[in-house]
């Protein structure tokens, strides 16, 4: 007799997004007419750049001539793309080799199916709050135990607060799988390098590894400020990093992204190598390869017209960000990132829960959001915006809250 797998049904309520989407046509429905202006999922919006396009249509017309048809490209990423990667990791100094490099669909499917490869009674430890995939994949693989008052029994949760910057400690007790992200989603805060230091050699103690997402490095404006976790010493014996084409070229819906699976990096009971050799495995088992159309426009993106391209539209977003920086600000709201990344966590006024404050921002505003909550326990109190968005709709929203958003002290 088929069975379902019971693990879905400890997910909370309902997936973050799809409940805001809900919760929004609910009030669209009650409201015809009424334009929301919205500051929640973080989509890109700006068009493709001139050389990305182009490569996609040399990628179409490909599969217009017999002698330049492909079908199956090699389930890795195709071996220019992989190559062009490694590239762009040495001239961060970091230096790799293209077998290392794993080309997806994208950084959220490779954060949820890169813990396939690790045992299942792994303890797992997230940034909280953290990007739901984190948790949500680990839930429904069955190391976690029920959800209770927020929290699943059996996940270490390294909280993220206005004491430590939003960037915990390692933990204090041992666990085998740590998922960062830097530039953190939701918080927009970025770690230095003596944070990551002390992860890596935590990691190194303990055979952990560590899972970085890296998606958004390409939003961090200091240098100082590291954009691949294997810029820090020993990072190749304990991480995984997972990146992605989805906002640094707007390959939302493109879909493309990497994940980086280092020889050299070592866990209890296995020799080097054992785990790339597994994530290879695994891709070549359960994933037939990302598009060879995306695959070439994902190759343009890496050229040098296609970085500075990419550079411009990173810059309008974060001048999206500072747009809403200056407005909080000027309502004299408390609010966090912005600055390295396209995410503003805002705190939410006294005596309003994250979910509250959704429900006044959409009624008095019209203006839609992410309740921090969403994003774990830690989140409670906080609420981000996105600096996704065209201008002229970041400038409306802005406008709205600052004539219409009643605060206590109005």
């Amino acid at each position: 007799m088929a069975r379902i797998n019971e693990n879905y049904d400890k997910l909370a309520a309902g997936y973050l997004f799809p409940e805001i989407a809900k919760r929004t046509k609910a009030f669209l429905e009650k409201n015809p007419g009424v334009e929301v202006l919205r500051l929640g999922i973080g989509n890109t919006t700006e068009p493709l750049g001139p050389v990305v396009i182009d490569g996609l249509k040399k990628g179409v017309e490909k599969l217009s001539k017999v002698e330049t048809y492909t079908g199956y490209g090699d389930e890795q990423g195709n071996a220019p793309l992989r190559e062009a990667i490694a590239k762009m990791y040495e001239k961060r100094g970091v230096v790799l080799a293209a077998d290392e490099v794993f080309v997806s669909d994208g950084a959220k499917p490779d954060s949820a199916n890169i813990q396939s490869i690790f045992s299942h009674d792994s303890i797992i430890a997230v940034q909280d709050p953290a990007y739901p995939v984190y948790v949500d994949s680990n839930v429904i693989a069955g190391r976690t135990g029920k959800n209770e008052s927020g929290t699943y029994n059996g996940l270490v949760y390294m909280e993220c607060n206005e004491e430590n910057s939003f960037f915990p400690k390692a933990p204090d007790q041992k666990v085998d799988l740590i998922y960062l992200c830097s530039p953190n989603n939701p918080t927009g805060a970025v770690a230095t390098k003596e944070q990551l230091k002390e992860f890596v050699d935590y990691a190194i103690a303990n055979k952990a590894v560590i899972i970085f997402d890296s998606a958004y490095s390409e939003f961090i404006a200091d240098d100082s400020l590291p954009r691949s976790i294997f810029e820090i010493e020993g990072a190749k014996k304990c991480a995984i990093e997972i990146n992605s084409f989805s906002k640094s070229a707007g390959f939302t819906g493109v879909r493309l992204g990497w994940s980086i699976v280092p020889k050299q990096l070592v866990i209890e009971g296995a020799l080097e190598g054992k785990v790339n050799a597994l994530w290879n495995r695994r891709q070549t088992t359960m994933f037939n390869g990302a598009s060879n159309i995306v695959q070439d426009g994902g190759l343009a993106a890496l050229s040098e017209q296609g970085l500075k391209e990419n550079r411009q539209v990173i810059d309008y977003y974060m001048e999206n960000a500072r747009i809403i920086k200056d407005c909080l600000d000027n309502l004299k709201i408390k609010n966090y990132g912005g600055v390295n990344a396209p995410y503003i966590w805002m705190k939410v006024p006294t005596g309003l829960s994250s979910w509250d404050f959704f429900n006044k921002l959409l009624e008095e505003c019209h203006v839609v959001g992410t309740p921090g909550s969403g994003f774990g326990p830690a989140g409670e109190g906080f609420f981000r915006l996105s600096a996704f968005g065209h201008r002229k709709n970041i400038e409306k929203a802005v406008a709205s809250l600052k004539a219409n958003l009643k605060l206590e002290s109005d």
